[in-house]
């Protein structure tokens, strides 16, 4: 053997090993604990449909599939541990709206890309953004809402789960287009927001119908109009924004799974195939329709397009909102 083509020889091996070696962990997968990543505290939508997840993607999977909650810098955090962990399909992250869509225009030091440290590898379910009133409020409808904030600029005020959420840009997105101005007062999760809004406060909360349908329903607050296309059938009475005078005003709250970029291909296939079982499964429809969630199957590039599309749609909301943050 020349020493040429021995040097072309274990060049060649050298250069195929890499992939061999991931495609042969991709079929050994999962040989441990698998890790999901909610960037909220306990408590919220986002926490609720993780470890529904993570509960049924370990029966499917015969491992461990946990749920580890890390808040903090709306969901920044989170994401950033994220695009740090190994692609090797043991840390995965359920992603709300906001985190890659409306994070990246509205902070200015983010430590991962949107599009490029991550692998989409399914749409999981959806919600939509409902308005309520702290009971102490005197407005009883949204009109009336819209009325006092206009009577007094910059001072009727709204929660939400942190700033640069879908939750923020949807008070801020309202307040454009009912041409006021809310005060904003974030908080690090949904829990404490609406505890917030329970305790007067605050005065109003924009938040996702699964957190806040439970408190309406109760009558322990005031249900002033759902960001939908059409009512809930949770809350028959509560209207529309479009109803209301707004139309076509909308908000929805989707959540995704998602990996570091690099994921094998195997892997992120499988459990493209494992989620959209899981979603046909009866219990879990019930389970999330109960949430006010509706389920929402994708292929990895339609979450990718989304993700895609949400990002340029919200930016112009930010940019409009004039939204940013260090």
């Amino acid at each position: 053997m020349s020493v040429f083509f021995s040097r072309f020889f274990f060049a060649a091996l050298f250069a195929v090993l890499p992939t061999s070696f991931a495609q042969v962990r991709a079929e050994v997968w999962p040989e441990k604990p698998v890790k999901i990543l909610v960037p909220y505290p306990p408590g919220g939508a986002c926490d609720a449909v993780g470890r529904l997840f993570a509960e049924k993607l370990s029966e499917r999977l015969r491992q461990p599939v946990v749920v580890e909650n890390r808040p903090g810098a709306g969901t920044a955090i989170g994401a950033e541990f994220l695009a740090k962990s190994a692609p090797d399909g043991y840390t995965l992250a359920v992603t709300p709206t906001g985190q890659l869509t409306i994070l990246p225009h509205v902070v200015k030091a983010l430590h991962f890309d949107p599009f490029k440290s991550f692998t989409p590898i399914s749409q999981l379910a959806y919600t939509s953004v409902v308005i309520a009133a702290s009971p102490d409020f005197p407005a009883k409808t949204l009109q009336e809402a819209v009325h006092a904030a206009k009577a007094n600029p910059g001072e009727v005020s709204y929660s939400s789960s942190g700033s640069a959420t879908i939750i923020h840009l949807a008070g801020e997105y309202f307040a454009n287009t009912a041409g006021v101005s809310f005060l904003h007062v974030p908080y690090k999760g949904s829990a404490p927001a609406v505890a917030a809004l329970l305790g007067g406060e605050v005065n109003l909360a924009f938040d996702t119908l699964t957190i806040l349908h439970p408190q309406i329903k109760a009558g322990k607050v005031k249900g002033l109009a759902i960001a939908a296309p059409a009512r809930s059938p949770l809350l028959p009475d509560l209207p529309t924004v479009s109803e209301l005078g707004y139309p076509g005003f909308e908000v929805p709250s989707w959540f995704g799974l998602i990996a570091p970029a690099g994921l094998p291909d195997e892997i992120t296939q499988r459990l493209n195939r494992e989620v959209a079982a899981i979603l046909q499964n009866g219990e879990v429809r019930k389970k999330l329709s109960a949430l006010g969630l509706t389920i929402w199957p994708s292929t990895p590039e339609q979450l990718g397009q989304r993700i895609r599309d949400d990002y340029e749609k919200y930016g112009r909301v930010a940019r409009q909102a004039n939204l940013a943050f260090d």
